[in-house]
């Protein structure tokens, strides 16, 4: 009598279980199609519209080149695995309340951050190319102009990357732990330093590079001026070309009042 009715409940529960196991399936197969052509439809999309040539344009494209995909392939992507999330969640919604729907819905809860953190690394990326090349054009006469336009973009980029880590929520937890080592690193370069003698020799180097940044800024400030005298002297007659004309005329006077013309008045 027992064995019979615990082989009733057991076949109840399976009873039970199959058709939310049906249920499971035919949203996930049925979800994973539509993720699957939502995401092929945003990429074509995005890329008919011109995204890839705009980043291009704007210089963020670069980064684009040496990855698997292009930017409207990238945001297509995103769009796909953020639909697969939306689809599990429904899926396992189907068993009643249980630990993987809660875990899918603080990631879908999440994802808003995330995407805004991206649009902020990608501005910022943005600038600072702009900015690199600004400085690159402004400076590149110097020996140091590379390397102050490359430490101009790196660090607004790294503003770019704090804030998007602060709108992620992460950013104390990174970003504090970052600023202690570099600031170790620091202290015990002036530790080391000034214990083993370093400040004649940083001192001597540090003269020598004032001093090429002293002539690079004469020999520029030299060049544009010579450059500005030049265009000067290319816009306005030369003094040989003014007095030409009154030379000319000169000689031709003489020759009238040798062949006993009167001159011209």
């Amino acid at each position: 009598m027992d064995m019979g009715q615990g082989l009733m409940t057991a076949w109840q529960a399976v009873a039970s279980f199959v058709p939310l196991l049906i249920g499971f399936l035919v949203i996930l197969v049925l979800g994973w199609i539509i993720a699957w052509l939502v995401g092929k439809a945003v990429a074509k999309g995005l890329h008919g519209v011109g995204l890839d040539r705009a980043l291009h344009r704007g210089g963020v494209g670069e980064y684009f080149e040496r990855s698997r995909w292009s930017a409207s392939e990238l945001c297509g992507k995103i769009i796909y695995y953020v639909g697969l999330l939306f689809v599990f969640t429904l899926a396992f919604s189907v068993f009643g309340p249980n630990p993987i729907s809660t875990l899918l819905n603080d990631v879908i809860a999440w994802i808003p951050r995330g995407i805004v953190a991206l649009v902020i690394v990608v501005v910022a990326a943005m600038i600072a190319k702009a900015v690199r090349d600004i400085v690159s054009g402004a400076l590149g006469g110097l020996s140091y102009g590379r390397f102050l336009a490359n430490a101009a973009g790196v660090f607004i980029l790294a503003l770019g990357v704090i804030a998007a880590l602060n709108q992620m929520g992460v950013a104390v937890t990174v970003t504090v732990p970052v600023l202690i080592a570099v600031l170790a690193t620091v202290g015990g370069i002036l530790v080391v330093g000034v214990g083993g003698g370093m400040i004649e020799p940083m001192r001597s180097r540090w003269s020598r590079w004032l001093d090429v940044a002293e002539r690079e800024t004469s020999r520029m400030s030299e060049e544009s001026s010579y450059r500005a005298g030049r265009e000067a002297a290319l816009g306005r007659p030369s003094t040989a070309e003014r007095t030409e004309p009154r030379e000319g005329a000169t000689s031709q006077s003489a020759r009238r009042g040798a062949g006993g013309e009167p001159p011209a008045p």
